[in-house]
């Protein structure tokens, strides 16, 4: 397994350019094939998800074409799908497969899908996604560890989640835009993902309103066609950024950069004493002095989001003062503490809260990345730590971040992967 060389204590100072947003991504590709016409993606991150969900697709009968151009198009035809399975090999690696299940039983009335895996942050039940597609009158069993759902065609109704799940909403609202009469999904999650999603279904001539709120109506329409729609950038590879230089110091400037996307980070990051700037798709971001301790709160969006709590827990590392940290999305977040203590930090857990007193410096030691987010976490760690971190089991960050270390390395990182042997 690769493992990221790190060697901390330089400021960070350049200009790099943001990718697409990989919880956008994925669902868009699944969009693809709610459509017999080709569907064209831009401006799609090169990740391991991504690749991963192309092989899913692929196996079920989709073509799908990727381009070598700066703008990162793929090409998706789904005009002959031949079958209706995602198994176990697949989804087990990538949780967001489950997204394929609204759109396949709403355009050929079955699918069969394993129950996912992904990363070991906590339970995130797939059952909100098996209610609201019962609700639009599929019959679902789940046999030998696969959902089966069948449906002759679907048909509109009112849908209240009993917890706000982003998957959740992407499944439904793709299999509402075919199905018979008008469906409203209440408690509909709000992340930036969900109403581009809603932009791409609606350049494909579905009927969509109230997206980006909690209350979104679709009036189902026979068929799909076929479109091009841009992904929007990733929210979460901005703020980390934003973090890294926030934490190491330094003068940077992020392109296709949206700060309306990540307005509570930026806040955040504004209280801990970095001064932002920002344009209609760029950020700015000065840091100086040690940061200040700032203590938050994970929620749902638009509030601090969960998959910022790793890395702002890193600067908060090496801030000034002390900072409280409450999980509220995911039980099992705090797995990057004890490779964080590692490094020198000083972080104790109760439950939900970690409470962190910010020492002066970390030291550099071996750790293991647990999960995507806190694989980010460690890296902006090794970034502030004196003398040399080493990052293993980073495929969970090649997940979800397009070549970080190339990015960090063009702000003045002294970062270099290590290949296994």
């Amino acid at each position: 397994m690769d493992k990221l060389r790190i060697r901390g204590g330089r400021r960070l100072a350049g200009e790099i350019a943001i990718s697409g947003a990989k919880n956008a991504a994925l669902p868009e590709l699944c969009a693809a094939l709610l459509t017999a016409e080709p569907v064209l993606l831009a401006n799609v991150p090169h990740l391991h998800d991504v690749t991963t969900m192309l092989r899913l697709l692929r196996t079920m009968g989709v073509s799908a074409e990727q381009s070598a151009d700066a703008e990162a198009t793929i090409s998706l035809d789904a005009k002959r799908v031949t079958n209706r399975e995602a198994s176990y090999d697949l989804v087990k690696t990538m949780r967001a497969s489950i997204l394929v299940l609204g759109p396949l039983v709403a355009r050929f009335g079955e699918a069969r899908v394993s129950l996912p895996g992904g990363c070991a942050i906590g339970t995130r039940p797939v059952d909100q996604h098996i209610k609201g597609l019962q609700a639009l009158g599929a019959e679902i069993t789940v046999e030998h560890g696969y959902i089966v759902a069948r449906a002759e065609r679907l048909r509109g109704a009112r849908i209240t989640t009993d917890m706000v799940s982003v998957t959740g909403t992407e499944n439904l609202l793709m299999a509402a835009t075919l199905a018979d009469g008008e469906t409203v999904l209440e408690n509909a999650a709000q992340e930036p993902e969900i109403p581009d999603l809603a932009e791409m279904l609606i350049a494909m001539g579905a009927r969509i309103e109230g997206h980006g709120t909690s209350r979104i109506r679709i009036e189902g329409v026979r068929e799909l066609h076929g479109a091009a729609h841009r992904i929007i950038p990733d929210r979460i590879e901005v703020g980390t950024f934003l973090c890294a230089v926030a934490a190491a110091g330094g003068d940077a400037v992020l392109r296709h950069a949206r700060a309306d996307h990540l307005e509570a980070v930026i806040d955040k990051l504004r209280e801990a004493g970095a001064t932002i700037d920002s344009g209609g798709d760029w950020i700015r971001i000065r840091a100086g002095a040690r940061p200040r301790a700032v203590g938050f709160r994970t929620s749902e969006y638009p509030a601090f989001p969960t998959d910022m709590q790793a890395q702002f827990m890193a600067l908060d590392c090496i801030a000034e003062g002390a900072a409280s940290v409450a999980e509220t999305i995911f039980e099992n977040r705090f797995m990057h503490v004890p490779e964080m203590i590692r490094l020198g930090a000083r972080i104790e857990v109760d439950g939900r809260v970690a409470v962190i007193q910010g020492v002066e410096k970390l030291s550099g030691a071996a750790v293991m990345a647990t999960d995507l987010r806190a694989s980010a976490g460690l890296v902006i760690a090794g970034l502030v730590a004196e003398g040399e971190t080493m990052v293993d089991r980073i495929y969970h960050l090649d997940r979800g971040y397009d070549r970080m270390e190339a990015k960090l390395r063009s702000l003045g990182a002294d970062v270099e992967r290590v290949a296994a042997p």
